[in-house]
């Protein structure tokens, strides 16, 4: 199992529907992976989505990536927040959020897949985790951890910058939240679409 270059991240309050309707959009765009986020819900409610959004990437041989440690059993991809402590039973795929060289470091040290690298721009959906990194940061922390995903107020228009900066991919929630046709731009300046 591999990820494709574009990964979307969940977050039904930015949606303009519902978050079922907004991922279906998005995979009908051409996104492949999508990291269910909904931290907040219950694990049962959660679990439910969980079971509608594989089935709408089941289809087009996409991959559901949980978000968390918690409730993460049995998931085949999960994505850790920085204080996760790393899964008893590893699944396929193990990714790690990092905001620092320290924090991919150890990611690589305890065999993360990837990580998601933030925040290279400034974003209104995840404020306090310091300046932004830029094109410049990203490539400065690059060869400290796994392959990167740059994720942080990511449109079309910063993909190339982050390519070439060293990330593998990009990462994006808000942008395609709000409009999950956008993926059609993002996957074009990836050179995927």
């Amino acid at each position: 199992m591999r990820l494709p270059r574009l990964l979307v991240l969940t977050d039904r309050r930015q949606c303009t529907g519902t978050l079922t309707a907004t991922v279906a959009a998005a995979v009908a765009a051409g996104a492949r992976a999508v990291v269910l986020r909904e931290k907040d819900l219950p694990l049962p409610e959660r679990t439910a989505l969980a079971e509608q959004l594989a089935q709408l990437l089941a289809p087009v041989g996409g991959t559901l990536v949980w978000g968390g440690l918690a409730g993460s059993a049995g998931a085949d991809a999960v994505h850790l927040s920085g204080a996760d402590a790393f899964p008893a039973s590893r699944p396929a795929l193990v990714g790690r959020s990092c905001h620092s060289a320290a924090e991919l470091a150890a990611a690589r040290a305890e065999g993360c897949d990837w990580a998601f690298l933030s925040p290279v721009f400034a974003t209104a959906s995840k404020p306090g985790y310091g300046p932004a990194l830029g094109p410049a940061g990203v490539a400065a922390l690059v060869p400290v951890g796994p392959p990167v995903f740059a994720l942080g107020g990511i449109g079309p228009a910063d993909v190339a910058g982050c390519l070439a900066a060293g990330a593998r991919g990009v990462a994006v929630m808000g942008g395609v939240m709000r409009d999950p046709a956008s993926v059609r731009d993002l996957l074009a300046a990836l050179g995927d679409g």
